[in-house]
């Protein structure tokens, strides 16, 4: 394992803040519905974006990775369910080098057809007529069935270089045979598919990833949400006190900050309660890394075409006509930055943006407004329940060094690219072992276990109190690294008043919630029985 040591991390200076051609540290949370434009095209929001070494016994010199889609997906959400759009290509991208740009993209590209270009039909009266549904009876088999009335298929494409003008080439499907692959009909209810684990496990295919010597997997469909998140009181003005309310998560003792929140599933809207789209890739480290030095870094983007009419008299095949270059509308990689960084005449600038472009949104990060916000919203209530006479809340270093480090630049000797480009990026050091499912700390690099977040994210990472606290100066304070509390010597402890508060959202997530095999999110929540 990589050790994190006080001597390997840079001290930024003001000077080279604002020299740094690059953006944004994230705040608490997933992207959904996360700006005024993505709210339009809801088929290709993005929401959560996962990569990190595959921890399924045997699969320990993989990474995989997860791009969620389609937010706030009611499990009874039919009868169209939630299909992917045709027009749009939705990509992963790794940049190998540092240089902040794509040097492999997988594109994923889908298709629904109606079988027969009818769908199924039935004689009513001496007339046949197609039926209103996408189905008509149970479903068990892969990828088709009698019952269906569609299919729902994708390509999978390796684009190296530039993502528009690069060499491409088809991802084989090893499992099926050809070049396609197939999604999975959403979980409608156990009446329709009485084994939505079984029927969904049809639908993990190997791969042959051109130039890779070795297999991979794919998957493509619906899974439940796994990210747990207060979403709602979050934001209605952060209604509930955000610090833990008991001596430790979950002690149940109420020995922690007075009238702090504490933790249970309750205070969750997104886990248990909603579904999303994910699209999971299986790669080889050894495929994925290039000749740099191990670390990657990811994002995921969806496009559609610059201009979109509608037809008059739409039909199935043609309910309009696209045409001309794809425009980027969707971009995610650390949770929420587009939510709660990124300044509202800037959201829809940054999903059409790049990260070797993100110098524009650099304020955003070296003078972040979130922590301002807490500030004015909790300062006077803190120190009336503490009988405290604290300044301000929010860290005083300026510019954030700690930001910059911990989301932009990666942390040296921990997740930094052999070239370093300031960018928003996930980054990911392979060279990292894998920390096994039941050992896996939540808190990530901030409790000791270098193989989560920000070192890539895993699905049981607690992106929302990790965030929190390192916005409200956690890195100011020393952490502990390998088991000795350490400084990283970015900011000072009196330049962060709260910095060692636990911070938190109420809502409870580990690994252990989650699965421990490709593509790890649970099942779906079925649509009925809804009990």
């Amino acid at each position: 394992m990589i050790s994190l040591k006080r001597r390997g991390i840079a001290i930024l200076t003001t000077a080279s803040i604002l020299s740094l051609t690059a953006a944004l540290a994230p705040a608490m949370a997933s992207s959904h519905r996360e700006a005024p434009g993505i709210t339009k095209s809801p088929k290709v929001d993005a929401t959560d974006f996962y990569m990190f070494r595959s921890y399924e016994p045997g699969r320990e010199d993989y990474v995989t990775i997860l791009a969620n889609y389609q937010p706030l997906q009611e499990p009874g959400g039919g009868p169209n369910y939630f299909t992917m759009d045709p027009d749009a290509v939705y990509e992963i991208h790794i940049d190998n080098n540092g240089d902040a740009k794509e040097d492999l993209t997988f594109q994923f590209k889908f298709n629904t057809p109606l079988v027969n270009d009818t769908g199924i039909t039935l004689n009513i009266g001496g007339t046949t007529n197609a039926i209103a549904l996408r189905d008509a009876g149970p479903i068990s088999q892969a990828p088709t069935d009698a019952t269906r009335a569609d299919t729902e298929n994708y390509t999978l494409t390796l684009i190296t270089g530039d993502r528009r003008s690069g060499s491409k080439a088809a991802v084989g499907n090893v499992t099926a045979g050809g070049n396609t692959f197939a999604k999975p009909f959403d979980n409608a209810g156990t009446k329709t598919i009485a084994n939505y684990g079984a029927y969904a496990s049809k639908f993990i295919y190997a791969t042959s990833i051109p130039g890779c010597s070795a297999q991979g997997k794919v998957f493509a469909g619906q899974r439940a949400e796994a990210f747990a998140v207060n979403l709602g009181p979050i934001f209605d003005l952060v209604n509930f006190v955000p610090i833990e309310g008991d001596s430790a998560p979950g002690a149940g003792d109420g020995g922690g900050f007075p009238g702090g929140i504490t933790q249970k599933r309750s205070n969750d809207d997104l886990y248990g309660k909603k579904n999303v789209t994910t699209l999971a890739i299986e790669v080889p480290i050894s495929c994925l890394k290039g000749a740099g030095n191990g670390v990657v870094g990811g994002w995921t983007t969806a496009s559609l075409p610059q201009a979109r009419l509608l037809a008059p008299n739409a039909t199935y095949k043609q309910p309009s006509v696209s045409g001309g270059a794809y425009t980027q509308v969707s971009r995610l990689s650390m949770p929420l930055v587009n939510e709660l960084v990124i300044g509202l005449p800037d959201k829809d600038k940054f999903n059409a943006s790049s990260p070797s472009g993100d110098a524009q949104f650099g304020a955003y990060v070296t003078n972040p407004t979130f922590p301002a916000i807490a500030n004015l919203l909790f300062r006077d209530a803190v120190n009336a329940t503490l009988g405290t006479n604290i300044a301000d809340l929010a860290p005083t270093n300026f510019p954030r060094n700690d930001l910059v480090a911990a989301f932009l630049t990666g942390v040296p000797t921990l997740n930094q690219l052999s070239t370093v480009t300031p960018s928003e990026m996930l980054r990911l050091n392979t060279g990292v072992a894998v920390t096994a499912r039941a050992n896996q700390k939540n808190l990530g690099v901030a409790g000791d276990d270098l193989a989560g977040y920000p070192n890539g994210r895993r699905p049981g990472d607690d992106t929302v109190d990790i965030t929190l606290r390192v916005a409200m100066g956690a890195l100011c304070h020393p952490i502990p690294i390998n088991g000795t509390p350490t400084n990283l010597g970015v900011c000072t402890p009196a330049q962060a008043s709260v910095g060692t508060v636990p911070f938190t959202d109420g809502a409870p997530l580990s690994a252990t919630d989650l699965g421990n095999a490709f593509p790890y999110l649970n099942t779906p929540i079925p649509g009925s029985p809804n009990d």
